[in-house]
């Protein structure tokens, strides 16, 4: 078997909201289902094949290795974490670290990642960076007098934006703002402002602030990545980011898509609009908020239907053409 569907694993966390469950079918004990993780493969989440207790680690270990793909040989545990997530009220203000800082300091690899805004309210932003170069002592005295948010890159958001979050890039999700995220297999955060709430447990949310101090760029924000939609027979795409550990990819199909998965890695589909079926050794269909894990190497995948997918692939895994698309 080639192409699996998965079940996500579910958070609820204090700022998350109904839309996962309400707008795209997740199902969920969860009051909240503030993120659902599609793909995932941690101690800490992971994804399920569809309708039984296998997890994918598991799936991984029964096939081998070799699903994952060439790019993937040397990577020390599961490359990509991909989410949905619903923020029904503002996320913290945040910083992520780089691989070399965080291996370091967490044992784990850093957190490059991406996001592709879903869906949000007219008046909802986000902030990503600075509006201007500040020194780390600036920094420093904004987060202690609280006037950090008087100088942060506040950017206002709509249907289909697309944001490429470097590490050491100040950030947050704001209120009313329903994205995809692509990144790392990380889940290092350095919290720096949570505007003073409280955790479950009635205390206030642990900062961060020496380590984010030691990893963040003060710099002014640097400009976006920005792709050009290409027309194929049937179908439409535009990539929405490219770099070593990942690239990303989203589909507009109005009648069929053909893909190619090579050697070089795995893919993961995942559904945000109408629905299709998967065909290669099998067919599968999906629908909305669903999700496919598909190995290295099968070769010939055709998505038929009226839908709208991201394809994500471990490193720089895609080429362009109006055929056959890896």
């Amino acid at each position: 078997m080639s192409v699996v569907k998965l079940d996500p694993a579910y958070k609820d966390y204090i700022w998350g909201g109904t839309r996962l469950r309400d707008d795209f079918g997740k199902q969920s004990s969860c009051e909240r289902i503030a993120e659902s993780w599609e793909l995932a493969c941690r101690s800490d989440g992971e994804s399920r094949i569809h309708g039984t207790d296998i997890t994918l680690s598991q799936y991984i270990i029964r096939k081998g290795r070799g699903v994952l793909g060439t790019n993937c040989q040397n990577c020390r545990e599961f490359p990509l974490l991909i989410k949905l997530i619903d923020a029904a009220d503002d996320l913290s203000v945040q910083v992520h670290p780089n691989d070399e800082y965080a291996r370091l300091n967490e044992g784990e690899s850093g957190k490059t990642e991406m996001w592709f805004i879903l869906s949000c309210e007219n008046d909802s932003q986000l902030i990503c960076g600075f509006e201007q170069d500040i020194t780390k002592d600036e920094f420093a005295k904004a987060i202690t007098d609280g006037t950090l948010l008087g100088k942060v890159r506040k950017v206002p958001v709509k249907k289909g934006d697309v944001f490429f979050i470097p590490p050491n890039t100040l950030h947050a999700i704001g209120k009313g703002i329903l994205l995809a995220e692509i990144q790392q297999n990380s889940n290092t955060t350095y919290r720096v402002y949570d505007y003073g709430r409280l955790g479950k447990d009635g205390k206030p949310r642990e900062l961060h602030i020496k380590k984010a101090l030691d990893v963040t760029d003060t710099s002014q924000a640097a400009a976006a990545q920005r792709f050009e939609n290409v027309k194929g027979n049937g179908f439409e795409y535009r990539k929405l980011a490219e770099c070593e550990y990942f690239t990303a990819v989203s589909f507009d199909v109005t009648t069929s898509a053909k893909l190619f998965v090579d050697e070089k890695s795995f893919a993961h589909l995942l559904f945000y609009s109408g629905s299709a079926d998967i065909t290669s050794d099998k067919t599968i269909h999906a629908e909305k908020g669903n999700s496919l894990f598909i190995d290295a190497a099968s070769g010939d995948i055709t998505v038929s239907g009226e839908c709208s997918f991201i394809l994500t692939r471990c490193g720089c895994g895609f080429s362009e053409g109006t055929d056959k698309l890896v």
